[in-house]
């Protein structure tokens, strides 16, 4: 089975990461998957919603690092996470997530880009990016602090503090927290609900909400350029050697 499991209900369009074995960490095929699945969704005129979702207990955990320093070895930031990203700003369907457990680094920017998001209580975000000796990726340093404030930004951003469920609902990034046990069900019923909307009007406000997104795009292009100069720093080149040892030990 696919790392990315795309299926239809209804009006709904279902991205499911299914590579609970590695945690959800995204490879460059699930990001290209990932990108494939948004633009046919919006290319559907019957498709109402699109929802992301997890694994019971881990939603994603990042980049599968491995498979990320290949691209590293290009020098950059890779064109599947591109692609991933401008799919992201050019969609034009509500997105709605349902996080169950670990959101990591790409896990929780790319709520960022949804339109309605549900958390379990158990679920944890993060953006551990300094830490790995680079920066922050998905406009995220420019949306983070609009929707928190430059001193909760610094917080996640740079000194990659983790933000359990309720501090996550308080600070904005996602809607409303549920059980593990009905979060799916939950995500679903706000879906359908979105979806059972007149669907231009839902469109056309989405749209007055999100505003001009160029300088959205401007600022993936800026951080992808930073991204890509810090992996072939010797701080990033020690900080994923000390990652992959700390795995295999």
């Amino acid at each position: 089975m696919s790392d990315v499991v795309v299926s239809r209900e209804g009006a709904l369009t279902i991205l499911r990461l299914h590579r609970a074995e590695k945690k959800n960490a995204l490879t460059g095929a699930m990001y290209t998957a990932l990108s494939h699945a948004l633009r046919e969704a919006n290319a559907d005129d019957g498709v109402g919603a699109i929802v992301i979702l997890g694994q019971p207990g881990i939603f994603c955990a990042g980049n599968d690092i491995k498979d990320f320093m290949g691209f590293a070895m290009g020098g950059g930031i890779g064109q599947p996470v591109l692609d991933f990203l401008r799919a992201l700003v050019a969609n034009e369907k509500p997105l709605v997530a349902g996080v169950d457990g670990a959101a990591i680094g790409i896990g929780t920017t790319m709520i960022l880009h949804c339109d309605y998001a549900l958390a379990s209580n158990r679920s944890v975000f993060a953006t551990p990016f300094v830490d790995l000796g680079l920066v922050p990726e998905a406009a995220s340093s420019l949306i983070v602090p609009q929707l928190m404030g430059n001193r909760l930004a610094f917080e996640m951003l740079a000194m990659g503090a983790k933000f359990d469920a309720n501090r996550a609902r308080e600070t904005g990034l996602i809607n409303a927290v549920t059980e593990p046990a009905t979060l799916e069900a939950q995500t679903l019923e706000t879906a359908r609900a979105i979806a059972a909307k007149p669907r231009e009007a839902v469109r056309l406000a989405r749209k007055l909400i999100r505003g001009d997104p160029s300088a959205i795009l401007a600022r993936i292009d800026e951080e992808a350029k930073l991204f890509s100069e810090r992996l072939m720093s010797q701080e990033a080149r020690q900080s994923f050697e000390a990652f992959l040892a700390k795995g295999k030990s």
